[in-house]
């Protein structure tokens, strides 16, 4: 029994990974003109690897470990801590489940301390969209399911603006 991958879904699926990396260098270009410009300092997050055999010569084996931290935190001029989890679809509508529970209680405690928390979402269409993390987490409330589509977002206006240079302005 052959198992012959559908050329469509192997096309789609390359699509999605190219405009996710796309959408990754836009936000680590906006950190680095933030930051060129005095405005805010923006790292992103290390994945979490944890070895777990040497090969000697500094080489090791090692796995990713499930990331609690959101992808990118840093601090805007003036003292406020910022951070943002990013999330790419190259579907219609983007699930509430795609921040993880550890995610989730790491947004928790540092909203609560001050911290201004967002997701970025960003879609195929090459929109992007900043959510406050209060409203991603309430999801249901404010739009009666769990999961938002492109145009949820386009209407309740947390679309990022972007520069005609395509530079997104995440902190305006």
């Amino acid at each position: 029994m052959g198992h012959n991958k559908d050329p469509r879904r192997q096309l789609q699926g390359a699509v999605s990974k190219a405009q996710g990396k796309w959408f990754e260098e836009r936000l680590d270009a906006a950190f680095a003109q933030y930051r060129k410009n005095g405005f805010a300092i923006i790292e992103k997050t290390p994945e979490p690897m944890r070895p777990v055999q040497s090969l000697g010569g500094g080489k090791f084996v090692a796995f990713f470990e499930k990331k609690a931290q959101p992808d990118y935190k840093g601090i805007i001029k003036g003292g406020r801590t910022v951070m943002f989890e990013a999330k790419f679809t190259g579907a219609a509508k983007m699930e509430q489940n795609r921040v993880t529970e550890g995610q989730a209680e790491y947004l928790d405690q540092h909203q609560a301390l001050g911290a201004r928390c967002y997701i970025i979402a960003g879609f195929s269409s090459g929109n992007v969209y900043r959510f406050p993390w209060p409203i991603w987490k309430d999801m249901k409330k404010y739009f009666g399911r769990k999961y938002i589509s492109e145009s949820d977002a386009k209407i309740i206006s947390y679309l990022v603006p972007a520069m005609q240079d395509g530079f997104l302005l995440l902190l305006d």
